[in-house]
């Protein structure tokens, strides 16, 4: 692919780029399933910055022209049927006197705002469009096995729910949830000492609602907020499009490190502190207590929130877990989200939202522009399901089946895997967090992963700024103890050819560029 920059006309870099990209692509010199190069070795190549392939490359994709896929880089899918090849037949009319061989597509990246410009991560679409390939072993997706999903109990229910004259479950419902599921929610919490009014418990569409909500309620472009790092992609992404400023502290063996963070509330005014302090993601990390109640005093101390996102702590394979922040709080600091997507569905997209009434009533007044409410047919649903002790009976079972899972992913890695390769095992969750050799790049290793059919999340996409780039997350809840067995061998096996290829001084320097677009 050869492109030529004229530096002494007006139109800046990036939309020569664009410009000659696609008409390389409408002329099908580039075809569907052509690999872009990585944004480095084309920056390197034109002698620009990588910025300006970035904005060239985001030009593409709001075209419709190119998609980035994890693994993958970017690709060229199946063009639009452009402009020029229409004929005045097409036309009734050119009133207008502009033929229609000149008019061109519009470029809707100009009309896009700043915030939009901030949403910018294709990490998680290309985890989810990994769904449908089915020769490939994905240890990217973290989402609960579908082999154990309780489709018959499911079916029986919605066959109730759906019983003729039973219209109130399709009619529209309170933005804050439907109140029996708010109700069994409120008993169920208590048993695990998060004691709460059914008032304060409101319903999402996910967690990840909640994330987004509370970013609209509480952050304006510029505000600090404060997360452990590395931490939940989906939040990054979403307190990133809020335009937040993003303070960050490491974690250890016992969680957030809790001595760096009084450094920074004492020199700055976050809005919220963010953590998942229970089998965290991505490294599995279990918060000890000790560091749960400093977390507590501190955010007393100096009249900071916490938000606490819970996905997993009924996922625990080994004793039971710590007690919620929440449930240790006494003085209403705590926001607390949970989710039915990790533990049972995700499919059902249901989660909830534990708050003070004044910050239920801001997130309702947000969820209104959103979506109204959640679905009123799956919270029926879900209600009866749990009323009928479905949820507990579930979980007891899949608590067992994937320690099952995590014990094999550990014993393959154990097997197969070359000096240097390393691992963090937890006690619950979904994730094994690796350290790789010191010489591979997580990015490296993914493309060489992405050849034998095997993926998982590189680690810098768990990072705010930099940093993991020596890191992978593996998923081990998705699949069989085969195919898991499979995709580590996979997996080994090209960390071991990228350790043993010859790396003369010319190739490490053409090394520098050549990080997929992920």
């Amino acid at each position: 692919m050869q492109l030529h920059l004229d530096r002494s006309i007006k139109t800046p870099l990036y939309l020569q780029i664009r410009s000659q990209i696609r008409q390389l692509i409408l002329a099908n010199e580039l075809p569907p399933g052509f690999r872009l190069p990585p944004e480095r070795t084309l920056a390197a190549s034109l002698g620009v910055n990588r910025t300006t392939v970035v904005n060239a490359y985001h030009e593409l994709v709001a075209d419709g022209l190119i998609q980035p896929h994890v693994g993958k880089g970017t690709v060229v899918v199946n063009a639009p049927l452009s402009t020029e090849h229409f004929s005045l037949d097409h036309f009734t009319s050119c009133d207008s006197g502009v033929r229609p061989s000149s008019i061109q597509p519009i470029s809707w990246q100009n009309f896009y705002t700043k915030q939009s410009e901030r949403m910018y991560n294709p990490v998680l679409a290309s985890i989810l469009d990994e769904i449908g390939e089915e020769d490939q072993i994905s240890f990217a997706l973290g989402s609960p096995a579908g082999e154990y999903y309780p489709l018959e109990e499911f079916r029986q229910i919605s066959n109730e729910v759906m019983r003729s004259g039973n219209w109130q479950a399709f009619e529209y419902g309170p933005t804050i949830g439907h109140y029996p599921l708010r109700k069994y929610l409120k008993e169920w919490l208590s048993h695990r000492s998060i004691h709460t009014q059914t008032q304060n418990i409101m319903i999402l569409s996910g967690s990840q609602q909640g994330l987004d909500l509370l970013a609209k309620v509480l952050i304006e472009p510029g505000d600090y907020i404060v997360m452990e790092e590395p931490s939940f992609l989906g939040a990054i992404g979403v307190f990133k499009a809020a335009g937040a400023h993003i303070l960050t502290v490491p974690l250890d063996q016992e969680g957030l490190r809790t001595d760096l963070l009084e450094q920074i509330l004492s020199r700055h005014r976050p809005k919220f502190i963010y953590t998942l302090p229970t089998f965290q993601n991505p490294s599995g990390t279990k918060m000890s207590l000790s560091r749960r109640q400093e977390l507590l005093k501190l955010a007393y101390q100096y009249h900071v929130p916490i938000l606490e996102d819970d996905p997993y702590s009924e996922l625990y394979y080994e004793g039971m877990p710590s007690p919620s922040l929440k449930s240790m709080d006494k003085h209403g600091h705590v926001i607390y989200l949970g989710t039915f997507s990790k533990m049972l569905l995700p499919g059902l997209r249901l989660g909830w939202c534990v708050a003070p009434s004044a910050v239920l009533e801001q997130l309702a007044l947000a969820k209104q522009h959103v979506d109204l409410h959640t679905s009123t047919t799956v919270q029926w649903m879900m209600t009866d399901f749990c009323r009928q002790g479905l949820l507990d009976k579930h979980l007891h079972i899949v608590r067992n089946r994937y320690q099952q899972q995590l014990n094999t992913m550990v014993t393959a890695l154990t097997e197969f895997a070359p000096p240097g390769l390393s691992w963090t095992v937890p006690e619950g969750g979904f994730y094994l967090w690796c350290e790789l050799p010191p010489s591979i790049k997580a990015s490296t290793l993914l493309t060489k992963a992405a050849e034998k059919k095997v993926t998982f999340i590189p680690g810098n996409a768990f990072y705010i700024n930099s940093g993991g780039k020596n890191r992978i997350r593996l998923c081990f809840s998705r699949h069989s103890e085969t195919t898991i067995r499979e995709g580590i061998r996979r997996l080994c096996t090209a960390v071991l050819e990228i350790l043993n290829q010859p790396h003369p001084a010319s190739a490490n320097k053409r090394l520098r560029y050549s990080e997929p677009l992920v």
